[in-house]
């Protein structure tokens, strides 16, 4: 029997230690979706060859992505929960999809100015083609809804874009996946540099708190995080004028449910350090419990092995049905 839940789809490449902005701002939400919509979550181990990667770490840091999400709360039961390149439909779809992806929709992608100017010795094909990937990773799962932050808006619309024209050649193919508005959830920025967001890829490490992090860890750079350079050094709300402690306290009403009133109230008089500290502790006790579960996951590789596995089998059933459509609907020979 089908299932009458609207599906979801999302993805995050696995090229570093997830974030606690990635936590607050996304993966939080995700749990609760299960009981509303069919989820499928991925690690999407081929978008992150665009840029170079070691082996080994590419393989650690999947395992790693798959093991967190599960301490996040994403049961393997209730959400699909597989590997990009498991599942070969996405490569198969999106060669499709670059034939149906013109050359100035690309160009005008702002992520590949953005990745080419920070790859300048590396600006490959993929690099390029990429959104036509990523238009096959949404459209093979034939998805209600993509969750979409503001950086992933241009994808969804250029996904949206693609499907309408094949639909308009060959007929009613492709559902028109609609963006979804999730949950308000923080945009957490760096703490190295209040004015970026927090990610990953931060070459300064200092500025991301990452899921894994030691408790230790995570006080030290809370203890070096930018605050800003008034001689008051009062804990208030001020995102334009002071972006450092104002980050500081969306991270803390977000770890703790206060909110920014109740936060300035009880830190009044006490200074940055002493807030710093605090916020400190607050991400500690928050991420604990993930650090420990996903640290248990890890242990039990067998454990992780079937749970992609059997992740891959159900995301190649539904895979197959839209690829088996699209290759009939082009004219290729049936097998």
């Amino acid at each position: 029997m089908e299932s009458e839940k609207k599906v979801m789809l999302s993805g995050i490449q696995p090229s570093g230690a997830l974030t606690l902005g990635s936590y607050l701002g996304a993966i939080r939400n995700w749990a609760g979706r299960a009981e509303k919509f069919d989820c499928y979550y991925f690690m999407a181990d081929m978008h992150a060859i665009t840029s170079r990667q070691v082996p080994a770490d590419l393989r650690r840091n999947t395992l790693e992505q798959l093991a967190q999400y599960i301490a996040c709360g994403l049961d393997p039961e209730k959400n699909v929960l597989f590997v990009q390149s498991h599942v070969p439909h996405h490569a198969q779809l999106g060669w499709v999809l670059n034939c149906y992806t013109m050359f100035g929709e690309l160009s005008r992608m702002t992520q590949y100015k953005d990745k080419s100017a920070k790859n300048a010795e590396n600006i490959n094909g993929g690099l390029f083609t990429y959104p036509a990937l990523m238009a096959a990773d949404i459209l093979l799962y034939q998805p209600d809804y993509v969750p979409v932050g503001e950086d992933q808006k241009q994808h969804v619309e250029l996904t949206r874009n693609v499907a309408q024209r094949f639909n308009g050649i060959y007929g009613d193919v492709f559902k028109i996946p609609e963006p979804y508005i999730p949950e308000v959830g923080a945009r957490i920025m760096s703490l190295a540099d209040p004015l970026d967001k927090m990610s990953k890829s931060d070459k300064d490490q200092n500025g991301s708190i990452h899921l894994m992090d030691a408790p230790e860890e995570i006080m030290r750079k809370f203890k070096r995080a930018v605050t800003d350079s008034d001689t008051e050094h009062c804990v208030h709300y001020d995102r334009a004028e002071k972006p450092g402690v104002a980050n500081l306290m969306q991270i803390y009403a977000a770890c703790t449910g206060e909110n920014y009133e109740a936060i300035e109230r009880t830190f009044a008089g006490q200074g940055y350090g002493a807030f710093k500290a605090a916020v400190g502790e607050a991400v500690v006790a928050l991420l604990d419990p993930i650090r420990t579960e996903a640290a248990r996951l890890l242990a039990d590789k067998a454990y992780l092995e079937e749970v992609y596995r059997k992740g891959a089998q159900r995301a190649s059933y539904t895979a197959e049905k839209t690829l088996r459509k699209v290759y009939k609907k082009i004219g290729f020979l049936a097998t």
